[in-house]
């Protein structure tokens, strides 16, 4: 599957770009022609209120203080004469560029953001996907129902581009984040013009990384594929029971490892920290053995898993929130990947790891949103055919 690059004559990057005839690249483009085709224009407009929508905009006005998606008419691709507001859904969104932007929008954000005097909204636009959806008054009132009665789209699910990478090491290191693409509902496998969103990508890398400029992103993912920020003394924990389980020739029970660290002589703010950070992973690990994410005679040596797993989307952000360029953001990701396969033996053991680090850093015993969201995405991801764990190898 191909992409076109450069401005149509609409001005708008990719604008005109065409996909061959492989398939919808997702489900949400394969569900919209379905509905359209079908001529059932209530269930195209249920799917298109549980899609995740883009519109493009240029990166000038997204910068501008007080922003605010603007929708602009362009002439319809396909009926001359006519113009149309366009928008795409996430498998065939245009190709990354440095000036335009991908904007998220719902059905109700375009109702309320629909300019005067238009009446037609073309969905991927240039595809053979495209969808053709009237927009006049009458008819955005029925967007409003649609918006109303939907849950929006659906998180906790994976979720494939069939064009993307999907073997290499490329696929491999994309896979790596794949927990939190499961956890939000988002292709795992893209790595083009956007993630969430390009104000959302933004804000997630200002709030709560720190991260406003190139400068900060470049020393954050440093930091990330460093295994400088998994947490030092979570990672001084497990190393001690590492290092006497091959000493032992077994893994050594929670008395032996409190043991060992006691005769670290720390201080005793150091003491009372480890024996925290002990009991936590005792605790977790047994979570997640009972959820079916651990082995039954496995343990968790080293959190990195969790810092590569971030250093990923961290990629993907910046890419998106446009702090790197394409080249950069696939040089860092294969890179995490090459690390991930140095520290693990498998996908599972990669993400026990991640899955350890992520709920020791936010969950605080409550096994909330953190623990159930890293347990589904573990088992969708060890389980589910269509997996990359499922079809690509760790080594």
């Amino acid at each position: 599957m191909t992409r076109g690059t450069g401005a149509t004559e609409t001005g708008v990057p990719g604008a005109g770009v065409r996909l061959s005839g492989w398939g919808p690249p997702t489900g949400a483009e394969r569900l919209l022609h379905e509905t359209a085709a079908a001529g059932d224009r209530d269930a195209m407009l249920d799917a298109l209120a549980r899609s995740t929508l883009y519109v493009l905009v240029a990166r000038l006005h997204a910068d501008t203080p007080g922003y605010a998606p603007l929708l602009t008419a362009h002439p319809d691709p396909v009926t001359p004469g006519r113009m149309c507001v366009t928008a795409h859904t996430s498998g065939t969104l245009p190709p990354w560029h440095p000036e335009w932007v991908s904007e998220t929008i719902d059905l109700d954000g375009l109702r309320r953001r629909w300019p005067d005097g238009v009446r037609w909204l073309v969905i991927n636009p240039g595809t053979p996907y495209a969808v053709t959806v009237a927009a006049g008054p009458g008819r955005r009132r029925a967007w409003q129902k649609a918006h109303d009665r939907s849950p929006g789209p659906p998180t906790g699910l994976l979720v494939t581009h069939g064009a993307g990478p999907l073997h290499g090491p490329l696929a491999h290191g994309l896979a790596l984040g794949a927990h939190l693409a499961v956890h939000n509902g988002l292709v795992w496998n893209e790595l083009g013009a956007t993630y969430q969103g390009y104000s959302t990508d933004r804000a997630r890398l200002r709030n709560p990384w720190g991260v406003l400029d190139r400068a900060a992103y470049r020393k954050t993912l440093e930091a990330l594929l460093t295994t400088r920020l998994v947490g030092r003394t979570y990672e001084s924990v497990l190393q001690v029971r590492s290092t006497l389980a091959v000493r032992l020739g077994r893994t050594p029970t929670v008395p032996e490892w409190s043991a060992a660290l006691t005769r670290r002589r720390p201080t005793p703010a150091e003491a009372a920290e480890a024996r925290k950070a002990l009991r936590l992973a005792v605790t977790y690990e047994g979570r997640l053995r009972a959820d079916g994410a651990l082995g039954a005679d496995e343990r968790v040596d080293t959190l990195a898993a969790y810092d590569y797993g971030r250093a990923v989307n961290l990629a993907r952000w910046g890419l998106s929130a446009r702090f790197c360029v394409p080249h950069e953001a696939e040089q860092a990701i294969v890179h995490a990947g090459a690390l991930s396969r140095s520290a693990y033996r498998s996908w599972e053991d990669f993400s026990a790891g991640y899955a350890l680090g992520r709920v020791l850093r936010f969950d605080g015993e409550d096994y909330g949103d953190y623990y159930r969201s890293n347990v589904t995405a573990h088992r969708l991801l060890t389980e589910s055919g269509g997996s990359p764990w499922r079809n690509i190898p760790w080594r």
